[in-house]
């Protein structure tokens, strides 16, 4: 039998939370209000006629019916759990009681999850995201690394629903990766994974050391949005340089037959974009550009530029000093971002996104 009051205190928290969260994203009758609002100006005269803002207001229109259906959902389900809840506490029913705890503790994720998602209000917190990762000092412990990283947030992605496309992966020459890029498509898939960028260390016995010693090893991550086409950004034609390839690496019969993959400089910034995942050098292309755009704006935010003309593009080593968070397999297990200081023991955990 579960503890009734105890139950019955986690879903009041629950409701101060809900309330805490409504004040902050708008009440619900407010949501309602503007939801209106916005449904009444897609039935003005020539309101289609305009593209760009048709498509505004459609996106406003998504966003707020996301957010109302899910403080309202939760909202009706809490009350109803409360009112269970109690009516047990007169009326014992172990069924019904086991039941209830097993909906408060759901209804706790729900709201979890609505909770993270409302604070991820950033402009681009919705978009895919572009994942790619680079080893550093380290050799072929580095790109092992890489290779175990990559696995991880590949995990991740499954298991929340995402689907991971790669675009760009060069293996290591004895193991790992040298690197890989992959889109993580799904929605707040940047607002997820913004964070992991930076520089991952990984301590542990190397399986590559006959002498069974401790090694350290760096790999950078780096996690961009993918911007839509609405986003304007001009881009000298003349600062680029594109170059044309074979691809390597699985994808069918026309991988190595054609050059079809795309590799595209920013030679201001010496940023680099490549694509080999699509079947046709347009494609990859139409890829690679993308990608480099989302480079651009990222580096051209950082830097508070009026112009894409005055970016240097500097980057840090991805070596000591510069981690945000290290994985640690020996002499003890540990998980500990540099940024928090939050630490957590379980790193098989960890990298199987178990937890």
């Amino acid at each position: 039998m579960i503890d009734l009051d105890e139950n019955k205190r986690i879903l009041q928290d629950m409701k101060i939370r809900l309330d805490s969260l409504e004040k902050s994203i708008g009440r619900i009758e407010e949501l309602e209000t503007r939801l209106k609002e916005l449904e009444d100006q897609t039935l003005i005269d020539g309101f289609w006629s305009d593209t760009k803002k048709s498509n505004t207001v459609l996106q406003e229109i998504k966003e707020i019916k996301a957010k109302y259906n899910g403080l309202k959902d939760i909202k009706q389900s809490l009350d109803s759990l409360i009112e269970m809840n109690d009516f047990l506490l007169l009326e014992n029913d172990e069924d019904l009681a086991n039941e209830l705890s097993e909906k408060t503790k759901s209804l706790n994720k729900d709201l979890d999850k609505l909770e993270i998602k409302m604070y991820l209000s950033g402009k681009f917190d919705k978009n895919n995201a572009i994942i790619t990762l680079h080893p550093g000092a380290g050799g072929t412990e580095s790109q092992d690394w890489v290779q175990m990283l990559y696995r991880m947030y590949c995990r991740w992605a499954a298991n929340n629903g995402y689907t991971v496309k790669e675009t760009d992966y060069l293996e290591g020459e004895e193991a790992g990766i040298k690197s890989v890029t992959a889109m993580i498509i799904g929605e707040y898939a940047y607002g997820y994974l913004k964070g992991e960028m930076g520089v991952h260390r990984l301590v542990r016995i190397s399986p590559f050391d006959a002498g069974g010693r401790r090694h350290t090893s760096f790999a950078s991550v780096e996690v961009l949005p993918e911007i839509s086409d609405d986003i304007e950004l001009e881009i000298n034609p003349d600062d680029l340089r594109i170059d044309t390839y074979r691809s390597s690496g699985a994808g069918g019969q026309h991988i190595n037959k054609t050059s079809s993959a795309v590799r595209i400089t920013h030679i201001p910034t010496n940023i680099v974009t490549t694509c080999q995942s699509e079947r046709s050098q347009l494609q990859n292309k139409e890829t690679a550009m993308k990608m480099l755009k989302s480079k651009l704006l990222d580096l051209k935010e950082k830097e508070n530029k009026d112009k894409i003309e005055d970016l240097k593009g500097i980057q840090k080593d991805i070596a000591w000093g510069s981690q945000i968070r290290s994985y640690v397999f020996c002499p003890y297990t540990l998980v500990k971002d540099h940024r928090t200081n939050y630490e957590v023991g379980n790193v098989e955990a960890v990298m199987n996104r178990r937890n």
